[in-house]
């Protein structure tokens, strides 16, 4: 959805381009985008921030859509807030056609985990015995401490860190890496090359999926051997 027509037509073309992208419509307000919801059963929306009548930010609040959203902005400093609604990405104008893919794969790892990528199988570091139970964290211009207990996930988004916490997902700008040096093993495990997960709050496992809650996180190929002897070791028997 985007009220300017050369980027409403780059878009389309982005979005003819890619094998697992389909077309359901395209918008230019967001009363136009309502009815497309109502009409079509819709995966994944791309979002202008800046329209008439509502805004990007104001539609999602107002809708709450079950598809998965990528804002697209002018404005960078616009990325925060959509991270906050639990948006799989933000794209800046103009958009480069590999960062329109980069996003469009993310929305679609959510949606059906893509086939694992190659990578050499990591090793799980050994079991460490924090003194500490909890870590600091750089969110929103200040530093948050965050107990280890309350951590779900966290999923890394290029140059930031959603770190799943609580009620409302944290964004701090760091990497993946970083956090997995940090955090407790094997209480916190790699499974992705965009996920490392708390044990403790695993529901289920079926397949290459794990489940938490609402929430599926996928368990790439390369992680996946290590991930499995793991939580074989834990099986009662």
């Amino acid at each position: 959805m985007d009220d300017e027509p050369l980027a409403l037509r780059l878009l389309t073309s982005y979005v003819e381009r890619v094998p697992f992208l389909e077309l359901v419509g395209t918008c230019r307000s967001a009363l136009e985008a309502m009815t497309v919801l109502q009409r079509e059963a819709v995966d994944v929306l791309f979002l202008d921030v800046q329209m008439p009548d509502l805004t990007g930010v104001e539609f999602v609040r107002s809708m709450q859509p079950q598809a998965l959203v990528i804002f697209t902005t002018a404005y960078e400093a616009y990325a925060l807030e959509g991270f906050n609604l639990n948006a799989v990405d933000y794209l800046v104008k103009p958009i480069a056609f590999e960062r329109f893919v980069q996003a469009a794969q993310k929305a679609q790892d959510r949606l059906a985990p893509r086939p694992p990528e190659p990578a050499p199988v990591p090793v799980l570091p050994p079991p460490a015995s924090p003194t500490d139970d909890y870590i600091f964290v750089k969110a929103d211009y200040h530093t948050q401490r965050l107990n280890l207990r309350d951590i779900r996930y966290l999923e890394g988004l290029k140059d930031y860190i959603k770190i799943y916490a609580g009620a409302k997902p944290i964004l701090t700008l760091n990497s993946l890496k970083a956090f997995e040096d940090r955090l407790p093993s094997p209480d916190f495990v790699r499974v992705h090359r965009s996920y490392i997960v708390a044990l403790a709050h695993v529901d289920s496992i079926r397949k290459n999926r794990i489940y938490m809650g609402p929430d599926i996180i996928p368990i790439g190929e390369s992680y996946a051997e290590a991930f499995f002897k793991l939580i074989e070791g834990r099986n009662m028997h």
